[in-house]
C-alpha cells in the first residue's frame, strides 16, 4: 500500500478533471425537444431535410432501439475526436461551442448523455472497442451542411473507420486523450495521442503480470479510453467435462478494463481522518456549486469544491452516503440516473449547512462500497480544496486487520454437536485446497488465480494453526496434483477425508464483454453431505463480514467434481473476480488477501466449534505425505 501522501499527490495531479474550469459536465441542463428520426435509411428523412445552419455542437436527434442512431449537426469549421471506451463514447469538439445538457437514456443502447465544455459523452449499455459496438459516419443534408451520425449496438461494427469523416481530427481514428485545459492552437490538444506504455508498479502486488499500458498521464480528464477493443478470452486449456471445475474457470484469459491511474493507484479505503475535515480560512457562507460527476468502468467519482472555512462530515447510510457540509449555502436540487453506481445526488440546505445525499446502487457501510479523499489546491494555486468520493459496489474493506482481530480462540479438542467433546487425541483438522497450480493457471486477469488462491490458503493455514487447528494442504506451492485435469480434481476431492471439513479456494472471472457484471464473493456447495449447506453458509457470512466484499450469496446449481465426491462437509469459495476493474483493486491488495484468509479461517473455526463437521467415522486421518509432492 502506498503512503497516503503519495496517493494524494497522484490524485491532486488530476486537476484537469477535478477543477471547475475544465469541468466537462455542466450542471444546469436546458430542456431539449427531440424530433423523431427514421433509422431505416442511411440518412434519416428528418436529417436530409434543410435545417438552419448550426452554430454549436449538441442537441442530438435520436432513433432506434436495438441499434440507436444519434445525429449531430456539424457547425462550419468544427472538428472532433471520437474516443471509444468501455462505458461509452466521448466526442471532443474543437472550433465550436458545445451545448450543455445532461439527461438519461437516448435509446435502447445509449444509457445517458452529458455535454458541456468541449466534449460530449454518450454512455452505452455495452463496451465499445476501437471498431466494435459503434460506427460513425458523416452525410451532407439538403441545406448543404453536414451531420455526424453515430450508431450504437452490440452487433454494430466499423468504429471511426468511415472515409466520410471529413471533420475528424487528422490521425485521430484511434482513441486518444485530450489535454486537460483544451488550450493552444486549434486541434493541437485534440489530435495528439497521449497514450504511453507504462507498467503498473504496485509494491504490494506479488501477482503482477507483465507490464500493461496505461493510456493516461497526470493532469488529464478522468475518462477511460482503451487503445484497442476489449480483449476476448482465450480458449481455456483442456480440462474435465463441463461442470467439473469451478464456475469461473471456464474463462482462460481476460484483461480487465484498466482504471485511470488516479483511481487504480489510489488508497482503497477511507481512513478515519478522511471521514471529516475542514478547509483553512474563515467561512463566508459561500454558495456551494453543484458536484461534478465522472464515470469509469465499475466506479463513479463525485467531486465537491469546498470554499475557505467549510467543513464536512461523511455519514455512511445503508443506501448511500450523507455528506454534511457546514459554512456554506446552496439551493435545493439534484440529479438522478447518474450511473449504475450512483443513482442520484441531491442538496438539502439547512441554516448554515448543506447535506449532500449520494444514493448508491448498492448498500454502503463504513468500510465498503466507497472511499473518499480530501484534496488541497493544486500547486498552492487559488483553486479550492476538494472532497472527492468514489462510489463502487465492488470496493471491499482494504483497511489493515487490527492485531486484536487476528486471534482466534484456541481449540485443543474437537467439540461435537450438543456440546460433547471427543478424546483430546482427536485434534481438529481441516483440508484447504488452493485451486489449480503448475501448468494450470486458472483464470488470468488482474492476477493469476493459481497464485492468489495459494497466498490466501497459506495465510488461512497460519490463522488456523495459531488456534490449534491442523491443516492439510492439497498443495503448498505452485504445482498441480496431476497433469490430467480430471485426475487432478479427483485427487483433491479424495483428500477431503483427511480432515473434518474441506474448503476449495478459487477466484472468479467473466469474459470481457460482461466483465462489469461480476464482482464479489460467493460460496458453492453440492449435496455430498448433510452439513455442506450449513458449512457453506458459515463460510460465506464470515468472509463477507471480514472482507467487506459484495456478497453474491450461496450457490449449488452446478455439480463440481471437487465437492460432489467428498465425504465431509465441503465448500468451494470464489474470493473475487480477476476480470473486474474494481475487484482487481481488491485482489491485488495485501490487506484484502489477509481479510479473505481470516474470513475463511473464522468460518472453519466456527464450523468446528459448533459441530458443523464430519464425524470421526467419515474421516481417514492424515494422508501419507503431501499429495502435491
Amino acid at each position: 500500500m502506498k503512503s497516503r501522501a503519495l496517493s494524494l499527490s497522484m490524485l491532486v495531479s488530476c486537476a484537469g478533471w477535478a477543477s471547475a474550469q475544465s469541468d466537462p459536465f455542466q450542471r444546469i441542463p436546458p430542456t431539449t425537444a427531440l424530433p423523431a428520426l427514421s433509422s431505416s435509411a442511411d440518412v434519416p428523412a428528418e436529417v436530409a431535410q434543410g435545417r438552419a445552419a448550426a452554430f454549436s455542437f449538441g442537441a442530438p436527434r435520436i432513433s432506434g432501439r436495438e441499434v440507436t442512431k444519434v445525429v449531430f449537426d456539424l457547425p462550419a469549421g468544427a472538428r472532433y475526436v471520437l474516443s471509444p471506451a468501455y462505458s461509452g463514447l466521448t466526442v471532443r469538439v474543437d472550433g465550436a461551442p458545445v451545448q450543455a445538457e445532461n439527461r438519461g437514456a437516448l435509446g435502447g443502447t445509449v444509457t445517458h448523455y452529458q455535454a458541456g465544455g468541449n466534449q460530449v459523452f454518450l454512455g452505452t449499455a455495452h463496451p465499445l472497442g476501437a471498431a466494435g459496438g459503434w460506427k460513425a459516419s458523416e452525410a451532407t443534408i439538403a441545406s448543404g451542411s453536414r451531420v455526424l451520425i453515430l450508431e450504437f449496438g452490440e452487433s454494430v461494427q466499423g468504429g471511426a473507420g468511415s472515409e466520410s469523416l471529413r471533420a475528424m481530427q487528422p490521425g485521430s481514428a484511434a482513441p486518444v486523450y485530450a489535454s486537460a485545459g483544451g488550450s493552444g492552437a486549434a486541434g493541437t490538444g485534440l489530435a495528439s495521442s497521449m497514450a504511453r506504455a507504462n507498467s503498473l508498479d504496485r509494491s504490494n502486488n506479488p501477482y503482477q503480470l507483465p507490464a500493461r499500458p496505461l493510456a493516461a498521464q497526470r493532469g488529464e480528464p478522468l475518462v477511460v479510453t482503451p487503445s484497442a477493443a476489449p480483449v476476448r478470452p482465450a480458449a481455456p486449456a483442456p480440462s474435465a467435462s463441463a461442470g467439473e471445475d469451478a464456475p469461473g474457470d471456464t474463462v482462460g484469459t481476460v484483461k480487465p478494463q484498466a482504471l485511470p491511474p488516479e483511481l487504480a493507484d489510489a488508497p482503497g479505503y477511507t481512513s478515519s481522518s478522511d471521514m471529516s475535515g475542514r478547509v483553512p480560512g474563515s467561512s463566508g457562507n459561500t454558495a456551494l456549486s453543484a458536484p461534478r460527476v465522472g464515470r469509469s468502468p465499475g466506479m463513479t467519482r463525485v467531486v465537491v469544491d469546498l470554499p475557505p472555512g467549510a467543513s464536512y462530515r461523511i455519514d455512511p447510510l445503508g443506501s448511500g452516503l450523507n455528506v454534511v457540509i457546514s459554512g456554506v449555502r446552496a439551493q435545493s436540487g439534484g440529479a438522478s440516473d447518474q450511473s449504475s453506481e450512483l443513482v442520484s445526488w441531491s442538496y438539502r440546505p439547512a441554516g448554515n449547512s448543506v447535506t449532500l445525499n449520494l444514493r448508491t446502487g448498492s448498500p454502503t457501510t463504513v468500510a465498503r462500497g466507497w472511499r473518499a479523499f480530501f484534496l488541497p489546491p493544486v500547486n498552492g494555486s487559488t483553486d479550492r480544496y476538494r472532497l472527492a468520493i468514489d462510489v463502487a459496489p465492488a470496493l471491499a474493506n482494504l483497511r489493515p486487520v487490527p492485531s486484536q482481530e487476528r486471534q482466534l480462540t484456541a481449540m485443543s479438542a474437537l467439540p461435537a454437536a450438543g456440546g460433547l467433546t471427543y478424546a483430546s487425541a482427536l485434534k481438529p483438522k481441516v483440508v484447504l485446497d488452493p485451486g489449480h497450480g503448475g501448468n494450470d493457471p486458472g483464470a488470468v486477469g488482474s492476477v493469476q488465480e493459481k497464485k492468489v488462491v495459494l497466498d490466501v490458503a497459506l495465510r488461512t493455514r497460519q490463522f488456523l494453526n495459531a488456534a490449534g487447528i491442523d491443516v492439510v494442504m492439497t498443495r503448498d506451492r505452485d504445482v498441480a496434483l496431476n497433469a490430467n485435469k480430471a485426475t487432478d480434481l479427483r485427487m483433491r476431492a479424495n483428500m477431503g477425508s483427511a480432515g473434518y471439513t474441506f474448503v476449495s479456494i478459487h477466484a472468479n472471472a467473466l469474459p470481457s464483454q460482461s466483465a462489469l457484471k461480476g464482482y464479489g464473493i460467493e460460496t458453492w456447495y453440492n449435496p455430498n453431505h448433510r452439513l455442506s449447506p450449513a458449512f457453506a453458509s458459515i463460510l460465506q457470512k464470515n468472509m463477507v463480514d471480514t472482507s467487506g466484499a459484495f456478497s453474491r450469496g450461496i450457490k449449488n446449481q452446478q455439480s463440481l467434481a471437487v465437492l460432489r465426491s467428498n465425504r465431509v462437509p465441503a465448500a468451494l469459495v470464489e474470493i473475487g473476480f480477476v476480470s473486474h476493474p474494481v475487484d482487481s483493486i481488491n485482489l491485488t491488495d495485501q490487506n484484502y488477501i489477509d481479510r479473505v484468509a481470516l474470513g475463511i479461517a473464522k468460518g472453519v473455526h466456527e464450523s468446528l466449534r459448533t459441530g458443523v463437521h464430519a464425524a470421526p467415522s467419515e474421516t481417514v486421518g492424515q494422508l501419507p505425505g503431501n499429495q502435491a509432492d
